[in-house]
């Protein structure tokens, strides 16, 4: 297919571009095949606007006499506003935009097009792999590569960490009796105690109550008889029983009888998509009207699923730290509230996964290669005004949750805000191939890592590093607890009020903060690249003011 039989109309001068906040530009309008670009030429600047396509969710257009506008709501819930002069031009540039930013071949997209200085494509492509997993025993755990063919479950990797005395005929077997063939595989093993965190899908108990032998042997090799472990279950108790009603259910009690099961309800799917919908609308109020904009936000109910999200992943860590028990945690498909939970416990209690690389290989391992499908989740953002199919915002839901802690605790994290609100853009529209796909079977079939380029070696890579650092790391091996009371959530401002004048107001902070810190290492004589915190107090506490500062804006 050619982009060009989309295209209607390439170029159109004399545009009127809108902004929030900003004063109108006039300039050219030109639509490629994969981005949308605006140029001000005016004599006192030169400015350009380049918006990936696959950014945009909506598109609005209103004509006017001769003339038309078009508004363009994109997922990184931006809104921008084109007034242009012709009618037929204006609708030809919406179709044309429409049409071009709703393409589903996922090789004719843009991250296959891309070509980064700084990146080859005979680069390493990802971060991590499973047998670089810290701190497991390798004499009770194993390489299984049963996967390899991707055919006794599509959605996870080649390549999976399971315990050494079941072999891999039982593991297909247990991949037979778990939703999608997702069977219990390790995913983190504790520093301190050794103990472990397990993942996997709903088993196929069905009404008539089948079991599967070889599924009860792997988890009974995971823990010493005289051991107690814990299932998490992220639906609650009722959604699991009418599981079982359309084949699905939960372990039961007699056949495996080490395990404890504890059900979390989380929401999913279409329920998280509208909270995400509803909460973008408040944000959007132009009313600033406080009783309003208040009820709106409590309406959403968003803050209520971080909550969900991060007590939840607490219960995993503290079994774990504090009480000494392995966990399994599932819902039905596991390639949700899952990964959400399993990933975040890793960041309370693995000080590795609270670095910068770390965290990218935590995202890699536990969203990438474990299956989540991006294609589908993020198919659609807050504005889309097509028919919710299987959008969630499962990911935004993640960093959501990093950025509470990451507020709670500001010195315990090595990456900045920065790189959340990066990461929130990527999944959703990226130059790169990463979020591409909903698992590494398609990556592998479309020839994704041979032929686009990696999000997060670029992240490692690029000369904007430093932005994504946080200047007050401080590392610890401690577990940090977030607190989930209603006082210690708040809502994410950095992402959902990003497009406003408040973000202006974030961004002057934080360039205070990196000028104090800056300051403070000429005054040492540290280097810039030791990211080492303020020893002097005077320069740490104007540090807290300014969190302080963000946190009240």
């Amino acid at each position: 297919m050619e982009f060009s039989e989309h295209i209607k109309t390439a170029n159109v001068e004399d545009v009127v571009l809108k902004l929030p906040f900003q004063p109108p530009m006039r300039g050219t309008l030109c639509v490629t095949g994969h981005h949308l670009l605006f140029s001000d030429r005016a004599e006192e600047r030169e400015w350009q606007l380049l918006l990936l396509l696959r950014n945009i969710d909506a598109v609005e257009k209103r004509t006017t006499g001769s003339s038309g506008t078009i508004i363009i709501k994109c997922k990184d819930l931006r809104i921008l506003q084109l007034d242009i002069p012709g009618m037929e031009e204006c609708l030809n540039i919406a179709s044309s935009i429409e049409a071009l930013s709703s393409l589903e071949s996922i090789t004719e997209m843009y991250p296959f097009f891309h070509r980064p200085r700084e990146l080859s494509l005979n680069d390493p492509w990802g971060l991590s792999s499973p047998d670089d997993l810290k701190g497991v025993t390798w004499d009770r755990w194993r390489l299984s590569k049963v996967n390899s063919d991707f055919s006794v479950c599509p959605s996870y990797p080649g390549a999976m960490i399971v315990p050494r005395t079941v072999d891999d005929d039982a593991l297909v077997k247990a991949a037979r009796f778990r939703q999608g063939g997702r069977f219990p595989v390790l995913c983190y093993c504790h520093h301190r105690n050794s103990m472990v965190i397990m993942r996997c899908s709903q088993p196929m108990t069905g009404a008539n109550r089948k079991r599967c032998r070889e599924d009860e042997l792997l988890l009974q090799a995971v823990i010493d008889e005289s051991e107690l472990g814990y299932v998490i279950d992220t639906r609650s108790a009722q959604q699991a029983q009418q599981a079982r009603m359309t084949g699905g259910g939960f372990e039961s009690k007699s056949f495996y009888r080490p395990w404890r099961r504890i059900h979390r309800h989380m929401e999913r799917g279409k329920v998280l998509q509208e909270s995400l919908i509803k909460l973008v609308e408040a944000c959007g109020d132009p009313s600033h009207n406080m009783d309003r904009w208040l009820s709106k936000l409590e309406n959403s109910k968003w803050l209520s699923h971080v909550h969900s999200a991060l007590s939840t992943a607490g219960l995993v860590a503290e079994c774990v730290e504090r009480d000494g028990h392995s966990v399994l945690v599932h819902g039905s498909d596991g390639t949700d509230t899952t990964l959400l939970v399993t990933s975040l416990a890793q960041v309370i209690l693995d000080p590795a996964s609270r670095t910068f690389r770390g965290f990218l290989q935590l995202l890699e391992r536990e969203w990438v290669q474990a299956g989540h499908p991006f294609q589908q989740r993020c198919a659609r953002s807050a504005h889309s005004h097509a028919r919710l199919r299987q959008e969630c915002p499962s990911f935004v839901l993640l960093l959501d949750c990093m950025w509470q802690i990451w507020r709670q605790f500001p010195l315990a994290l090595e990456f900045s805000e920065a790189l959340l609100l990066r990461l929130a853009q990527e999944a959703y529209a990226s130059d790169y191939g990463t979020f591409l796909c909903n698992n590494e079977q398609e990556r592998c079939t479309l020839g994704v890592k041979e032929n686009t380029h990696c999000l997060f070696q670029f992240l490692l890579r690029c000369s904007e590093r430093e932005k994504y650092i946080n200047p007050l790391y401080e590392p610890t091996e401690l577990a940090i607890w977030p607190s989930v009371q209603p006082q210690s959530l708040q809502l994410w401002t950095g992402l959902f009020l990003r497009w406003t004048e408040h973000a202006e107001t974030m961004a002057e902070a934080r360039e205070e903060i990196w000028t104090i810190i800056k300051e403070h290492r000429e005054r040492t004589g540290a280097e810039e690249t030791t990211h080492t915190p303020p020893t002097h107090r005077d320069t740490f506490t104007a540090v807290e003011n300014l969190m302080d500062e963000l946190t009240i804006l």
